[in-house]
């Protein structure tokens, strides 16, 4: 009784295990964001650097400037009141409070006063004013429980305040700072982004020509060349003509490719014709029209791999196309094809492409996964979808390939050792394969079965909702084959 596929076990399975064990992704930061980060740790080191210079280079001038401008004060004070006569000195003094907010009050024995703090500013000051005003100058911020700049002086031997409002000779405080570090800081921040973004627009306009290029979309590839920077002219410059070279061999491929068709098709049919008709042996007549045949499929495979790379996507009834590409194989002697496929499965495909897909991966199997008793490939078809995805896979029973080899089946012409290549072909079939699942936003692996034999793993966009309850669009022609299939095997 044959497997059904989804009881076969295969190690490794690419696409399933993407979602149940995914490596752990690293952090990754583009260019953009790393010039951002080193400009601003850049710029922010400097601003602290120029204002702990600031604050240094700024202390001994703010102490030497105040302290002389304290030191006039007093000593204009002192010269204007012992000048002046006792009626004008009652009026200076009133003249001093009220415009320039200077009180000259006496000096009693009995006064409780705090001298200035013992910051270095406040030393330095208390140290230059007692220099310039005599030993007996008294320094204090508070007398008598009032708060203010106290100077103590005298006036022909009598002892007196000089009191000012402190907060004229105050330095700039650390919110002053603060505020003068973030206004920096912001500015140092937006100049930083401007000039990383100038820096990596064309590193970004680069990678975005080079992933149309890597999509076979060479016009729009093109690049500035008359960039003011001379770097980045010719290396824009350097890709536009690399980007043309490649487009005009994609063409000229192409063009070859197609040709063919033409150069050998009409040989081969007079070629098949003559031989049918000239040659008498039975035997010798059927090899050379099956060689005919042969070669009439490997241009078939060579113009498949030459087509464009545009494709509509639509929603396709995953069901109705594998019955279609089974319906067209399934009497055949060497293929003996299993079919496990929801009716609702749907997917975003192009119709056509998805039946070439499912024909050249049944060939595949024919012609590599036969049994070495029997001659027979048993082929399995199962598929299920899962979250945004549907998950096919085709698995035969043959030889299976060497671990070494899976990677290079996808590449064109490329041919495994001789456990699979009895029979004779181009090495494009999987080729096709791997190209038009790319592009219909698929993924193809694939994986060797525990067991025994090759599992082609497809991984398409699921189309589980279509509007207004409409079918899928049907482009193939869809027989009932259920009843020509062998029987659907119940999952437990």
């Amino acid at each position: 009784m044959p497997h059904t596929a989804d009881t076969e076990v295969t190690n490794p399975a690419p696409l399933e295990a993407q979602g149940a064990s995914a490596p752990r992704k690293r952090v990754e930061l583009n260019l953009f964001w790393r010039t951002f980060f080193l400009l601003s740790v850049l710029l922010f080191g400097s601003i602290l650097a120029w204002l702990q210079t600031l604050r240094a280079l700024e202390f001994e001038p703010r102490a030497l400037h105040t302290a002389q401008q304290i030191a006039s004060l007093v000593n204009l004070s002192r010269a204007a009141l012992v000048h002046a006569d006792p009626i004008a000195r009652v009026s200076l003094i009133k003249t001093m409070a009220d415009q320039e907010g200077v009180r000259i009050l006496p000096r009693e024995p009995g006064d409780r006063f705090e001298l200035l703090d013992n910051s270095d500013l406040g030393l330095r000051l208390t140290e230059e004013l007692t220099r310039r005003l005599g030993q007996g100058a008294i320094v204090a911020q508070s007398v008598n429980g009032e708060k203010g700049l106290w100077v103590g002086f005298t006036i022909n031997g009598d002892a007196n305040w000089l009191l000012m409002d402190r907060s004229r000779f105050t330095p700039a405080g650390g919110r002053t700072w603060l505020i003068w570090l973030v206004t920096a800081g912001a500015l140092s921040l937006a100049g930083a982004a401007a000039i990383a973004r100038l820096i990596n627009q064309p590193l970004k306009r680069l990678s975005f020509a080079a992933n149309r290029v890597r999509d076979g979309d060479f016009a729009a590839s093109r690049l500035d060349e008359e960039a003011v920077t001379s770097e980045i002219r010719e290396v824009n410059i350097g890709f536009n003509r690399m980007a043309q070279k490649l487009a005009k061999l994609e063409q000229d491929r192409a063009v070859m490719l197609a040709g063919i068709s033409h150069d050998l098709r009409t040989p081969l049919a007079r070629l098949r014709l003559e031989t049918e008709m000239s040659v008498s042996d039975e035997i010798a007549r059927e090899h050379m029209v099956a060689d005919i045949v042969q070669l009439d499929a490997t241009i078939d495979k060579f113009l498949d791999y030459a087509r464009p790379d545009h494709v509509t996507l639509t929603p396709v009834n995953l069901r109705g196309v594998v019955a279609s590409c089974v319906f067209a194989v399934q009497d055949h002697r060497e293929l003996q094809i299993t079919m496990d496929v929801p009716d609702d499965l749907n997917v975003l495909a192009d119709e056509v492409e998805l039946a070439r897909i499912l024909s050249n991966l049944l060939e595949n199997a024919r012609r590599y996964g036969k049994n070495a008793e029997t001659e027979v490939a048993r082929v399995e078809i199962a598929a299920k979808g899962r979250e945004q995805w549907v998950l096919l896979k085709v698995r035969d029973h043959g030889a299976g390939v060497p671990p070494e080899q899976l990677a290079n089946l996808t590449k064109p012409f490329f041919r495994g050792d001789s456990a699979r290549t009895a029979a004779a072909g181009a090495g494009l079939g999987l080729s096709i394969v791997d190209k038009t699942i790319q592009r219909m936003g698929g993924i193809f692996a694939l994986a060797n079965a525990a067991s025994g034999g090759l599992v082609a793993h497809v991984q398409l966009q699921r189309a589980d909702m279509l509007q207004g309850g409409t079918e899928a669009q049907q482009r193939l022609h869809r027989p009932l084959v259920k009843r020509k299939l062998p029987p659907r095997v119940a999952k437990s």
